[in-house]
């Protein structure tokens, strides 16, 4: 099976051809650049890389969020606008769990699979910007979801995961949310935090994971954003309403 998957989630995002569960080309996209100046080109792109055309894809993958709004819109439109010329469906994959999933498949790679491990917990952390971070708390096999996706700063997002992270051993963080909160995680739960050093390209293991669940994929108008919170434009345009709606 021939995967084209894409993640426009971040500023930079990437995207990927992935045959089966291995990934055949990813590609980091240029930060610098919004999505919608770079896309479909890079999509284009890797299918040059991997040597595929688009007409052999069998199957398109796409992070549905939570990260930048725009980036998700244009990201989740480029690829429901080529699987519907295509005729294909698209399997959407959250930023959540393919952050989880990263750490797990590495994991994998290098000692035959989770379970068994040290790491209890798996945290992922995304930038919400305004001194919050989307997060949702993952057992140690990195699917089974033991705290919902919520919108809060650093400490309140521990203080709601304090429960579950009592008394464990270690605790595995991923995302540019982790990484920039690192002092408030270490600061609660000192060297049982494991915080991912750098966020790696997702669209490879997005697409792994589509590979991995075909049943997943859903028709192109299917797929929409998960947002966890209202963007600021529409928080913005409520602020400026009058009392009672209108």
């Amino acid at each position: 099976m021939l995967i084209l998957a894409l993640d426009s989630s971040s500023a930079g995002g990437s995207a990927a051809v992935v045959r089966d569960d291995a990934i055949a080309a990813e590609r980091a996209g240029d930060s610098s650049r919004t999505h919608g100046e770079r896309l479909p080109r890079e999509l284009m792109a890797v299918l040059d890389e991997a040597r595929v055309r688009l007409d052999e894809i069998d199957a398109f993958a796409i992070a549905t969020g939570p990260g930048s709004f725009t980036g998700l819109r244009v990201g989740i439109a480029a690829i429901q606008g080529l699987a519907l010329a295509q005729g294909k469906r698209v399997v959407p994959i959250s930023t959540f769990e393919a952050l989880a999933a990263d750490f797990r498949l590495k994991a994998e790679a290098t000692r035959g699979g989770v379970t068994g491990g040290r790491v209890t917990r798996v945290g992922v952390w995304v930038d919400a910007h305004r001194g919050e971070v989307f997060a949702t708390l993952y057992a140690g096999d990195g699917t089974t979801v033991l705290e919902p996706p919520t919108s809060l700063p650093p400490g309140e997002t521990l203080d709601a995961w304090a429960a579950a992270l009592d008394g464990l051993d270690t605790l595995r963080f991923a995302g540019d949310g982790a990484i920039r909160y690192r002092a408030a995680i270490d600061a609660r739960l000192g060297p049982r935090a494991d915080v991912a050093a750098a966020v790696p390209p997702l669209a490879g293991t997005i697409g792994r994971l589509a590979a991995r669940e075909p049943g997943r994929a859903v028709t192109p108008h299917a797929v929409v954003p998960l947002y966890v919170r209202r963007s600021d434009a529409e928080l913005a345009r409520d602020r400026g309403r009058p009392a009672g709606g209108g």
